[in-house]
Order: structure tokens, then sequence, then C-alpha cells
């Protein structure tokens, strides 16, 4: 007995050095040295935007060049966007992926700004980075959740409000005032696909993006104003104080080198399913009667170039009608290409768009068209249309003035205001091309450029205004869900948001 004993406490005291011994420095003795425990905000950044790209990219191939007649999915069956009819499912895709972005945005902010990895660059690329993707939800769905948003995990709000679209709209505009001052003289970064680390760069963009933003909603009696006073002072009274994208080099275009995660998001489309769609005649049409370069047009010397990849059929690029009427069944002729071993938009580096030179100088035409700035209306035009081109083709020879001579669509001073915008945002579509929902998000602001109405149109024949929130919002989140649309209007594609409203 004496022996059992011994044994069984010799047994219990070894357990009990060995349990010591375990838990000693546990965490210490557990812990990688050489690395964080945590992600840096280099690691999340670049994946961030690739993944926001991604969803912008496919939305913008099967959504927005729907709507817009870049290009017509020759069908009958129900659900065709380009008729202005489409499944609520669409909804879904755009909303779970940018708000999965924006936590990872909003972790970059919130790393970069603990005292161990302090670094006001992150944090101002954070902040536009949050502003450019929140407009783009808000701009497709209204209001929205966002200042209760991506709260789950650290406030444990899982039925987020939603917000008045001119809240978030003012709040946005604070954040990018902000990242213009965290990004004046930061230091540069690692692990950054879209300007090489390059803060003055981010910092041009950002306040690129709030002119785009300011002048979205300037038509808002309430907003008219502040938009017009900012809009002049970051083009004109202060311009030094907030610089904005000058050049080509300078646009915020996430280039797909094909190296590592830099692989276009168009390669995992199918290729037969890439060019089914035809090619719509009002995106087309326009291109061939101006003998534009960038779909190869040899009397400009370019007839080995066609920069956006658009097959021509029987020697000459022919569109198909958008918004045709079931039954008619036209024929397609011209398409994009898809070419995942050759030169195709599958491949093409530029279609990581965000946001053009281009653009801006659109921007800018418009302002000087309404009077806000001093600058020439003509000038920001040619420009625009310029550097639209030579974005694609860098050494283009020909003067602009000459090609938009040529191609009747020089700029007219004598011309109403309305003809201006016209005229403007026929250039601006066509610098927007690849560009998320862009397009469309000015058509609803602009009714520009003037749009072509087909036969088979649904809708009542008006543009959609809204997509419809995913379904499973209204059983997840059903009190703030009900709120939202008594606010707003009903969940339908035709209510309008607070911008488009007069």
């Amino acid at each position: 007995m004496k022996q059992l004993i011994y044994k069984i406490s010799l047994a219990v005291g070894m357990c009990s050095m060995l349990l010591t011994s375990c838990t000693k420095d546990f965490q210490e003795i557990n812990t990688d040295p050489n690395n964080t425990p945590n992600a840096l905000p280099k690691q999340l950044l670049a994946p961030a935007l690739v993944s926001t790209l991604t969803y912008n990219m496919i939305r913008n191939r099967n959504f927005n060049n729907e709507l817009m007649q870049v290009t017509v999915n020759i069908s009958d069956a129900e659900g065709q966007v380009f008729r202005y009819d489409y499944r609520n499912t669409f909804a879904d895709y755009l909303y779970n992926g940018w708000y999965s972005e924006l936590t990872n945005f909003k972790d970059v902010y919130k790393i970069a700004s603990t005292e161990l990895n302090f670094n006001k660059g992150y944090q101002g690329i954070s902040l536009i980075c949050q502003s450019w993707i929140y407009s783009m939800l808000t701009d497709t769905y209204g209001d929205i959740p966002y200042f209760e948003s991506n709260l789950a995990k650290d406030s444990a709000i899982y039925e987020p409000r939603f917000d008045r679209q001119e809240d978030i709209y003012r709040d946005i505009f604070s954040k990018l005032q902000q990242a213009n001052t965290l990004l004046n003289g930061a230091a540069p970064i690692t692990d950054d696909p879209v300007y090489g680390g390059d803060c003055a760069r981010w910092r041009k963009f950002g306040n690129s993006l709030y002119l785009r933003l300011l002048l979205r909603v300037s038509g808002k009696p309430e907003m008219k104003d502040f938009c017009i006073a900012k809009i002049r002072a970051i083009a004109q009274d202060s311009s030094s104080s907030y610089p904005i994208i000058s050049t080509n080099d300078e646009s915020a275009i996430l280039r797909w080198t094909g190296a590592g995660p830099y692989s276009s998001p168009y390669l995992s489309v199918r290729e037969q399913d890439f060019r089914s769609p035809a090619i719509a005649s009002f995106f087309i049409d326009h291109l061939v009667a101006w003998n534009d370069p960038r779909i190869n047009i040899p009397e400009y010397g370019t007839s080995n170039i066609n920069r956006w990849c658009i097959a021509p059929s029987q020697g000459a690029y022919v569109g198909v009608p958008s918004g045709y009427a079931p039954g008619e069944n036209p024929v397609k002729r011209s398409y994009f290409y898809s070419n995942t071993s050759a030169r195709s938009l599958m491949t093409e580096p530029l279609t990581g768009m965000i946001m053009n030179y281009a653009e801006v100088q659109f921007i800018l035409a418009e302002a000087a068209v309404k009077g806000w700035i001093s600058g020439s209306a003509e000038a920001y035009y040619n420009n625009g249309a310029l550097s639209s081109i030579t974005l694609w083709l860098p050494d283009w020879p020909v003067p602009i003035t000459d090609f938009l001579a040529a191609a009747d669509i020089q700029w007219d001073e004598s011309a109403t205001p309305d003809q201006k915008m016209e005229r403007i945002h026929l250039q601006k579509y066509y610098a927007l091309f690849l560009e998320d929902l862009e397009q469309w998000f000015e058509y609803r602001r602009t009714g520009h450029p003037v749009l072509p109405k087909g036969a088979g149109l649904k809708n009542n024949g008006v543009m959609p205004a809204r997509m419809t929130y995913p379904v499973y919002v209204q059983s997840t989140n059903p009190t703030n869900y009900k709120l939202a649309v008594a606010a707003q209007g009903p969940d339908v594609i035709s209510t309008q948001v607070w911008w488009q409203k007069p």
C-alpha cells in the first residue's frame, strides 16, 4: 500500500511539473520573433484592390456595358440587362463584394493608426479607397449602411441602420479632405499595385475623386453652393493645396502584369462567353464615323493596332441596335476578341481602370461650361478627347483639333448649354470605357449622351435608377430594411436615389 501511494504521489508530482513547464512562457516561446501575428497594411492593400477591381470589372462587362449600349447579349430570354430587365440576384454580387473589401480597407486604416504600425500614407489611401467603394455602393443602391457598416466584429452591430445618401456623401467629403491632409508629404509605401507606393499620386487621385463626387451631387439645391465652392477651390483658387491627376501617367489604374496576383479578372471568363455579346451600334457607329484610331482605322497609320480589340465583320465594324424587341433576331457581327494567348481585352493591362486623366478634364470642361471655374471649356474638352485616345495610343501623331474637326465633333462655343453637355458627355462616355459603373452613374445624373431607345425596352423605357437590395437583407436586417424603403421609396429599379430626384 505504501508503494502504491508513493507511485501515485510521484505521478501527480511529475504531471504538475510537466503542466508547469508546458504553460511557463507559453506565449513567448510560441510567438515567431520574426513575424507579426496580425496582418500589416502592406499585406492587406494589394489583395483588397485586386478584389475590388474584380467585382468592378465583372459587373462593368455584364451590367454597365449592357445598360449603356456598349454590348448587346443576343437573347430573347427573360432578365436581359440591355432591355432594362435584370434579376434581383444581380444585386448580391456587388453588395457582398464591396462590403467585404471595406472590411479590409478599414483594417488598413485601423492598423496604420496604431503606435507600432503608424503610417499616414496607408491611412490616407485607406480613406480614399473607402470613399471610392462607398460612393459606388450608394450610387448603385441609394441609402445603404454606412456609419454602422462593417462593425459586427468590433462592436457586435449585426443589423446596421441604413443612412441617407446625403449624409453619406457629406461624410465621404470629410474623408477625402482628411486624406488630402494625411498624404501631404507622406513617405512612400510598399506593395502598392496602382502607384508603386507614391503617396503624392494617391493624393492626386483622392482629390480627383473628390471632384467627381462633388459634381455628382451638385444638382441638389442643398449641396450646390458647397459643391461649387469646393470645385472652384480644387480646380482653381487653392489648386496647390489640392493637386489632381494631371497626366495620363497619373491615372489611377491597376495595370495587370500577369505576374502573381496581378492577372486580369477577365481571364476567369470563358473565351466563348467573353466574345458572346455583340458590340452595340451606339458604341461602334460613332467610332467608325470619327475614324477613331482606337479601333484600327488605317488612315491614321494605326492599321496594325486595334487597342479595343474589336473584331471586324467582313472588313467592317457593324453593331447590333440595343433594346431590340423580342423576335427581331439581329445577327451578331462585331464583338470583343477573346484570346488568352494573344492580344485581347482579356489580357489588356489597362482594364484595371479606376479613374483616368481624361475623366478629370471632362469634369473641368463641364464646370467651365456652367461658369463655376474660369478655365476654357474648349481647352478642357480638347485635352480630354486627346488624353482619352493617347491613354491607349501614346504615340498617336494627329493634332486633336484636326481629328475633332474631321469627325465634326469640334467644340462649338455658340452651342447651347445642353448641346455642350452632350458633346462633353459623348466623349466622356468613351473615356469611361471599362470604368466600373461610371457610364451608368453619369447618364443617370445628366441624361447624356442621348441613347437610342429600342422597342423592346422594359421599365417603361426609362433607364433603371438603381439595383435593388439583396433579398437576404430583408430577413437578416428587416427593421432597418423597412425603414430604408419607407424613406427612399419602393425597393425597385425605378426608384430614384437622392441625387437623381428633382
